[in-house]
């Protein structure tokens, strides 16, 4: 391991998004690991002493540690309490993969302050901002966030115990990028006389995390779905057949209704088996997982994108329009030409490319797409894809964008305002973390958002799966069911 500790962060080079396409190219690790914590400990002296000191006694500092390649899940695994909340997020194609446990400071907006919710979070998050201490290249620490879907979430039983918003300045972070890994610990500076219980704390974690991190997630043979009671929590067919009128008579294009299904097993879900396994089954999606203090974790894997910031460049995914994957690569593509094809499908598509754009320019930002849709082919359902991009103007924080951007035409509808109201009125559930934004935000404005959606949310013995469909004129309610089936066997197959 390298010295991280010699000196404040230098103007690193810009830092690669989580979820880049490309790993960073990275050199060996050659150099010895040390074998105590001096290094550490006279790094965190040098901070406590001269004319600055007393400033220093309580500020916040990320201290960066080189791992090499590590497995953030096989970390979150052996380190973390199965009970205790965490944060988890991968893209396993690209190699890239974050876990974070510990909170050293947490905000939780509760549902009556929930239209100013993405402006308190974002207070938060610039005030928590850590120094980051390292020498080398490495990623930023992390502020985690987490939304429901409506303002008004109050972390009651309908929203699945989570509040409208929430974040979380973790107190480890665990980062993939590629074949490099680092272990970020976020700690208050102390009092001098405390400084050396503080080191050994940090230093005896990072053994632990280094000695886990090459290491593959252990898990015991799931149990059979044989042995679950299933039932649907809404007739979806007949409330797709009760909606088309209304999107009529409301003046709606286009309104998405969920589906939940309710799954009781004899013995507690496993939730991080069920991670490990949406990993192996859906490399191409964001997967992801997060669970509050009373004991709901809210995994899936999801193949859309709200928002990613990085050097103050913007992308974001218009994700609508869908169809099955063929039995063979002849059916597969004349599956694939029908749904480019389609003229419903690509109205639906079309919606979501307009709003995002116009929310951009209302932003000054400059949006870019290509002039047509792509294929976005995952492993059981393919997408009409267009990615949308552009550069922020200096003064707009990634959770401003966030908040015009949610929640877009591709889980709630247009106009968006009354399509929400008629979610409320078909849904007979709350929505929680469903299609929501969950992801991070660190301080030099680097973002990472996905949608929570093909998820589920787990607590004990009982699990509730979602999915969607959008609802346009000429919609039938037989197809969109089926489309939401197919959307459930991403966590049906990766359930235990």
């Amino acid at each position: 391991m390298s010295d991280c500790f010699s000196g404040v962060n230098p103007a690193f080079p810009p830092q690669l998004s989580l979820f880049d396409s490309q790993p960073m190219p990275v050199a060996p690790d050659s150099a010895p690991v040390r074998q105590d914590c001096t290094p550490l400990f006279q790094w965190l002296v040098s901070r406590l002493q001269g004319a600055a000191a007393t400033q220093a006694i309580g500020q916040r500092v990320a201290v960066a540690l080189e791992l090499g390649p590590v497995d953030p899940l096989a970390v979150l695994q052996a380190i973390a309490p199965a009970t205790a909340p965490h944060w988890y997020l991968e893209h396993p194609a690209a190699h890239m993969a974050i876990a974070a446990f510990g909170d050293v400071e947490t905000c939780c907006v509760p549902g009556r302050g929930g239209p100013t919710r993405f402006a308190a979070i974002q207070r938060f998050a610039t005030a928590a901002a850590p120094l980051l201490l390292s020498q080398g290249r490495c990623p930023a620490p992390r502020v985690f966030c987490r939304f429901t879907f409506f303002n008004e979430g109050d972390g009651g039983e309908r929203d699945g115990g989570f509040a409208a918003a929430e974040a979380v300045l973790p107190a480890w972070q665990i980062i993939r990028q590629g074949n490099q890994g680092w272990a970020i610990a976020t700690v208050t500076l102390p009092i001098p006389a405390h400084l050396p219980r503080l080191t050994e704390q940090i230093w005896q974690q990072y053994c632990r995390i280094r000695a886990i991190a090459p290491g593959i997630v252990r898990l015991p043979h799931g149990r059979s779905p044989a042995t679950w009671r299933w039932a649907d929590v809404n007739d979806f067919r007949a409330t797709v057949a009760t909606a088309l009128p209304a999107l009529r008579h409301h003046g709606l294009e286009k309104l998405v209704l969920s589906h939940a299904v309710d799954a009781e097993s004899p013995f507690p879900f496993d939730w991080l088996q069920s991670l490990d396994n949406l990993r192996q089954i859906h490399p191409d999606c964001f997967v992801f997982s997060t669970r509050n203090g009373q004991g709901q974790t809210f995994l899936g894997a999801s193949p859309e994108l709200l928002l990613r910031v990085r050097n103050r460049r913007l992308m974001t995914d218009a994700l609508a329009g869908s169809a099955p994957r063929g039995a063979s690569q002849q059916e597969d593509a004349t599956l694939g030409d029908r749904l480019l094809n389609s003229a419903k499908e690509r109205h639906e598509h079309q919606l979501v490319v307009d709003f995002l754009r116009d929310r951009l320019q209302q932003l000054n930002i400059t949006p870019e797409s290509a002039a047509q849709p792509q294929l976005l082919k995952l492993s059981n359902i393919q997408h009409l894809h267009t990615p949308i991009w552009g550069t922020i103007p200096a003064h707009c924080h990634p959770l401003e964008i966030l908040a015009m951007l949610h929640p877009t035409p591709a889980v709630a509808g247009m106009p968006r305002d009354r399509a929400c109201a008629l979610i409320r009125r078909y849904e007979p559930f709350g929505r929680s973390l469903y299609a929501a934004p969950l992801g991070w935000v660190d301080s030099d404005g680097n973002a990472e958002f996905i949608v929570g959606i093909r998820s589920a949310l787990i607590n004990g013995c009982h699990a509730r799966l979602f999915a969607g469909a959008g609802i346009v004129a000429g919609s039938d309610p037989d197809r969109e069911l089926a489309e939401v089936k197919l959307k459930l066997q991403a966590l049906l197959k990766a359930l235990v």
